[in-house]
């Protein structure tokens, strides 16, 4: 991203537009970061609801979904809003807000320091800008459509191409279905012999966000939310990477199964995914 401006995000933003995307997100996430790393550093109580098995929500991810959505609003009045915590609020069908106001809950609520927030705008259905904000670290990922991505104002490199066996990957298990654990475990298995390592962090944008900084050289993970994804598949985008669902389609944000990294590590994995393809064809009876 070019002096950490937007020109004109492939036509699909006037720059002025892009101009106050940015300057409007910049500002929610870091408001937002700020009441997380607080209460975070506290380890007060928190009041914890939750939303369906092993899937929880805190005062702190609705406190900061309405930070950043009131700013959304206030600038973007027509744009439609999609969030995790609320029902999405419809109005443009060309502009869409995609927002995750704390990825990684479960660490959160129980100190361990990998939590992010999660903003992206999409453009008649492309992801044309995109925040992943690690609270904790300070450290802010930034993506704008066909203008690079950076980390604190600093260019990501393109993704170089690392040899499989001194690869580190990163995963998520399948919290949400469990019933999906053997088939992910076959994976694995497979893939945890043939590379140096695998990492499961526990939230997926920072996961997403560490591919496209080199830390970690591919991703792999079974049903996600767009706000889980949209923002940190823009970054991996940006810096010559590969993004796909499990069947190579862009359909990852739509059905949530999502594969991402450098070309090779990216052709290792849907590979290696074959008996969770399987088993997905199965359930869904095509």
């Amino acid at each position: 991203m070019k002096d950490g401006r937007c020109q004109d995000t492939d036509s699909l933003l006037h720059p002025q537009e892009a101009k106050l995307a940015r300057h409007t997100a910049r500002l929610a996430i870091f408001e937002a970061g700020a009441l997380i790393r607080e209460k975070f550093q506290s380890r007060g109580p928190l009041a914890v609801e939750s939303k369906g098995a092993f899937d929880f929500v805190t005062e702190v991810d609705r406190s900061c979904e309405d930070l950043i959505l009131n700013r959304i609003r206030k600038a973007f009045p027509d744009h439609t809003l999609m969030s995790e915590e609320r029902p999405i609020e419809n109005h443009s069908p060309s502009h869409v807000w995609i927002v995750d106001p704390l990825d990684g809950t479960t660490n959160f609520i129980h100190g361990f320091p990998m939590i992010a927030v999660s903003v992206a705008l999409a453009v008649r259905g492309r992801i044309v800008m995109g925040w992943v904000f690690d609270p904790l670290r300070h450290e802010l990922f930034e993506a704008c459509r066909g203008h690079g991505a950076s980390c604190n104002g600093r260019p990501l490199e393109v993704l170089r191409e690392t040899p499989l066996e001194q690869a580190l990957l990163a995963t998520g298990f399948p919290f949400r279905a469990k019933e999906l654990l053997e088939p992910y475990l076959r994976v694995f298995k497979e893939v945890f012999c043939e590379v140096s390592g695998i990492r499961r962090a526990g939230s997926a944008a920072l996961d997403l966000a560490y591919v496209a900084a080199g830390r970690v050289q591919g991703f792999w993970e079974i049903g996600l939310k767009p706000w889980d994804v949209a923002a940190g598949a823009l970054l991996i985008r940006e810096v010559g990477g590969t993004v796909t669902d499990f069947w190579a389609t862009e359909s990852y944000l739509e059905n949530g199964h999502i594969v991402a990294g450098s070309t090779s590590v990216h052709r290792f994995l849907l590979e290696k995914i074959e008996p969770l393809r399987g088993e997905l064809k199965r359930r869904s009876g095509s």
